[in-house]
């Protein structure tokens, strides 16, 4: 009895231990967010622009639910919501609602595809509009999404997330102008604020 438990443990300290030297390729982060897929995060969002002096912070929730519905109600410093469900993004901000349909807007699109490919985890639409780089482990590591489009990298010169096994941590958002923008994101925790 006692030579089979140690046989057991042994055997989960070895499993643990290929677990841990396993490489961290692109492959299995995507394969991990895809399991993480859906759910909701709260969000500070601190916004870079050449014009002020002070980021301008902007608080509130995302919400995920694959394939392609995203939502965001920012609480602070103004309510907003804005979802985007598919090809369609809503906008409700001091009573008033725009609505837009993405493939009038391609390079905005594909800005928005980046962010919900990532979030489900799906290389192929990210490879369509971006060259992907991976570095660090599956404790800490970090994507870099360049665009492969001359047109979208006007706008956005790089896409730079942070992240930890499925979870991601922070995006960081390099524009064509100079302004950037980094949102940090954290598990939600209880209704939005």
């Amino acid at each position: 009895m006692i030579r089979r438990c140690l046989r057991l443990v042994l055997l989960a300290l070895l499993a643990s231990s290929a677990h841990a030297t396993e490489p961290w390729t692109l492959d299995l982060l995507m394969q991990h967010l895809a399991d993480r897929s859906g759910g909701a995060v709260d969000f500070v969002e601190r916004k870079y622009l050449a014009i002020l002096d002070q980021p301008v912070v902007s608080s509130g929730r995302m919400r995920f639910t694959p394939p392609g519905r995203l939502e965001r109600q920012t609480v602070s410093p103004k309510p907003e919501t804005m979802v985007l469900d598919g090809d369609n993004l809503s906008i409700r901000r001091d009573g008033r609602e725009l609505d837009l349909r993405l493939r009038d807007y391609p390079e905005a699109a594909a800005f928005i595809d980046s962010i919900r490919g990532t979030l489900a985890g799906d290389r192929a639409t990210l490879e369509r509009r971006f060259h992907l780089s991976l570095a660090g482990d599956r404790e800490a590591w970090s994507l870099d999404l360049l665009p492969n489009d001359g047109h979208l990298a006007e706008l956005v010169l790089r896409i730079h997330i942070e992240g930890e096994g499925g979870h991601i941590r922070s995006i960081e958002i390099l524009q064509g102008d100079g302004d950037r923008s980094v949102m940090t994101l954290r598990p939600a925790a209880g209704p939005p604020a």
